[in-house]
């Protein structure tokens, strides 16, 4: 037993010197021809390191390099003097309003062991992702492939992790918006701006995250232009039905009433996010300590504190935790353990002075 450890250790050992070997050498010839300014071997060993970075499993290093490869060419493009009207112009129009407009871009490392939720909303979740990585096989059958999830809750039930969690276990990159930002900025200008922002989503097979769905509904209590609001809901209802069906879109709000009956119906799936009951609090608590030094020994005076928590939020459960381990470890007077206990009264305090 000791010794296919040892051998699997090696063999995993040995199989990342050979991935960093390998690496090294796409980095020298991205040198050498980035210095010989030779741009169809860089394109070429940029695009081979980029699959190979898939193949080693780094997939955000992968999707990253992807997108500067994509934004560097767009960028050349667009470079230098432009004439009004010109694709350069239109190009660098489009790349302010997404620049303007999108909180972030990123990748996720969440998976579905980072969602704690009932288990009839991770099932769906499950199927969902099944559905993307399995798209080609559908193609065959000629299958519709689900490309659009509406989270729906309070706040602080989990639809933005949610979206994380999706965006990780698709290891896709995702455009974050908050659609309150875009709307309430220029109405006249939403539709345009809405669509630019699915165009570059669409060209890159992006998620696009919507947060604040239900702006579009709360236009009608600024007493704006009705007839605006009106192509405004068009605009995204012609994105949604003409969406690639690799491009994603994952809208969360927390009023699911203010939203228009005809975007609603345009969801694939829509999915109720509740606040955290006992069970799922604890739950919590063990996934913020594991792997970590942290322990709690005390049964009765967590199950006190888990008490003190409920109708809470997820967000209030970690950040009051993660407070009372940093007082835990001020306390301890410079001591070094191997493991350390957590202090479950300056826990109970911290609850008791900041819940809402």
């Amino acid at each position: 037993m000791l010794f296919f450890c040892f051998f699997s250790f090696v063999s995993v050992i040995s199989k990342r010197i050979q991935q960093r070997m390998s690496q090294n050498a796409y980095i020298k010839e991205i040198v050498k021809y980035g210095l010989e300014n030779d741009q169809e071997r860089l394109l070429s060993v940029l695009n081979q390191l980029i699959e190979h970075s898939r193949k080693s499993k780094r997939i955000n290093f992968a999707l990253q390099l992807q997108s500067i490869l994509k934004e560097g060419l767009k960028h050349q493009e667009t470079k230098g003097l432009a004439r009004v009207g010109s694709r350069k112009f239109l190009l660098k129009q489009e790349e302010k309003i997404i620049d303007e407009l999108v909180i972030d871009k990123l990748t996720s490392d969440y998976t579905l062991q980072n969602l704690i939720c009932k288990n009839s909303i991770k099932d769906e979740l499950e199927f969902f992702i099944k559905e993307h990585h399995s798209i080609n096989v559908l193609k065959e059958f000629m299958l519709p492939v689900s490309n659009k999830v509406l989270f729906y809750g309070p706040s602080g039930c989990g639809k933005t992790l949610a979206s994380y969690v999706m965006a990780g276990e698709l290891e896709k990159m995702m455009y974050v918006i908050n659609l309150g930002a875009v709307v309430s900025s220029k109405l006249g200008e939403t539709s345009k701006n809405i669509s630019t922002i699915f165009k570059k989503a669409a060209t890159e097979e992006s998620i696009i995250f919507l947060d604040e769905f239900d702006s579009l509904g709360k236009i009608r209590d600024y007493n704006q232009d009705h007839g605006e609001m009106k192509r405004v809901v068009n605009t995204i209802l012609q994105l949604f039905d003409y969406l690639p069906q690799e491009t994603i879109v994952i809208a969360a709000t927390n009023q699911l009433g203010m939203i228009d009956e005809a975007l609603l119906r345009r969801f694939d799936l829509k999915l109720q996010l509740d606040l955290p009951n006992k069970t799922e609090i604890r739950e919590l608590v063990k996934l913020i300590l594991k792997d970590t030094p942290f322990k709690i020994s005390d049964r009765k005076q967590l199950t006190k504190i888990i008490g003190l928590l409920d109708g809470q939020s997820y967000y209030f459960v970690q950040k009051t935790l993660i407070n009372a381990i940093k007082r835990t470890i001020f306390n301890l007077e410079k001591q070094i353990n191997i493991e350390f206990e957590v202090d479950l009264d300056v826990w109970e305090n911290l609850i008791k002075s900041t819940r809402g």
